[in-house]
């Protein structure tokens, strides 16, 4: 029995040790057969960045302008539809003009028959005027002719006077827009008495390009935005996400308010936005994005290839021998397309920035460099991170 039990161990013995040498070959074999992972590489360094700060904000039009009837009357025709872009100059309504021609017509005969009195007057002043130097007829004619002469003119003035008075009132029938914008709804209808009593409303009109938006960073940004700012009107741009693309549209800043908010300490400051085709409206909330300098040096990294763990954020680079090897960091800082890392990379550092679900410290990789086209530099210039040319 003792035989049996002692063949039995040692025929399960060497079961063991031949599947723990099988089992180890296969590991090694199958270590060998593993490619390098093909990853994408970026060489980090020092450099200077231009620093945008990124902010949320709502859009105001630039101009809002009340169209009101100046002159009482009927309404009388529409020349545009409700909502569409106007320009400067352009007739929106016309009110029943038969009065007000009427009243030109009649100031202007009133000119008339004035001056053909004036004429009447003047040449009795000529005529008398000879006669009294030689004693032939009383002074007193002459100068109530002289007088009446004098006021004749006086009239004519009046006259002129009243006549530009219709033909403004007259003007007025012809209601234009005093800005370029979009026109609101009509607020009358044609065949609506307006301007009795009052300056009736018709409509309105927004300006929009340009365009407002406003913002408000804390004190402290704005004071750091003041110290190192290099532009007397900084660039600025406003993006308005939306479902299919976002929109972008280039501006800068032109005002800051001169009180903090107590309740938010901060501070209201506005960035002037061309809006050439009118594609945002006021009261839309957009992000503003303000350039603050581009004269200090950052080592910078996009975002999405810093991870983070219970001992903090970190990023995988190739070693000299091509194998990945994670680097503790720290960052300064951030934006929406880079980060600054302010320790534990250094200038030449080769970054991986593709394959990272797959990466584990060791691995062995196959590095491809595209610095030119997804390096920091490539991310300023292809997200138009530079200042405008003013």
């Amino acid at each position: 029995m003792t035989k049996i039990f002692s063949l039995f161990n040692a025929t399960l013995l060497c079961s063991v040790l031949l599947y723990t040498g099988c089992s180890k070959e296969q590991k090694q074999q199958e270590t060998k057969t593993i490619p390098p992972l093909e990853v994408e590489v970026i060489s980090v360094k020092k450099e200077p960045i231009p620093i945008w700060k990124r902010y949320t904000g709502t859009t105001k039009a630039s101009s809002d302008q009340e169209v009101r009837a100046r002159v009482s009357g009927i309404l009388e025709k529409r020349y545009f539809k409700d909502g569409e872009l106007v320009k400067k100059g352009q007739k929106l309504f016309k009110i029943e003009q038969s009065e007000y021609i009427a009243a030109l017509n009649a100031a202007k005969a009133k000119k008339a028959q004035d001056e053909a009195s004036l004429a009447l007057a003047a040449a009795d002043v000529e005529r008398y005027t000879p006669l009294v130097k030689e004693g032939l007829a009383p002074r007193a004619t002459l100068e109530q002719y002289q007088a009446k002469k004098a006021g004749l003119e006086a009239a004519i003035a009046g006259d002129i006077a009243q006549i530009n008075k219709a033909k403004i009132e007259l003007s007025y029938t012809i209601i234009k827009a005093p800005i370029s914008g979009r026109v609101s709804a009509r607020h009358v209808d044609v065949g609506n008495l307006v301007g009795q009593g009052e300056a009736t409303l018709l409509t309105t009109i927004v300006s929009v390009d340009p365009l407002y938006a406003y913002f408000s960073p804390s004190q402290n940004d704005v004071r750091d935005f003041t110290k190192y700012k290099n532009k007397e009107k900084p660039d600025a741009f406003i993006v308005v996400q939306g479902s299919r693309k976002d929109i972008r549209l280039n501006g800068y800043v032109d005002f800051s308010n001169n009180m903090v908010d107590p309740l938010t300490s901060t501070i209201t400051m506005r960035a002037t936005i061309k809006n050439p085709n009118t594609e945002v409206l006021p009261g839309t909330f957009v992000y503003v994005n303000i350039f603050v300098n581009d004269k200090y040096n950052f080592l910078m990294v996009p975002p999405e290839v810093i991870f983070a763990d219970q001992l903090g954020k970190y990023v995988y680079i190739v070693d000299e021998n091509n194998k990945a090897k994670r680097v503790d960091i720290e960052t300064g800082y951030t934006s929406k397309y880079l980060t600054s890392v302010t320790k534990g990379l250094k200038d030449g550092d080769k970054l991986i920035i593709s394959g990272l679900v797959k990466i584990k410290p060791g691995r062995v990789v196959k590095p491809k460099d595209v610095t030119q086209t997804k390096g920091a530099q490539a991310i300023i210039k292809n997200n138009h991170l530079v200042p405008q040319e003013r």
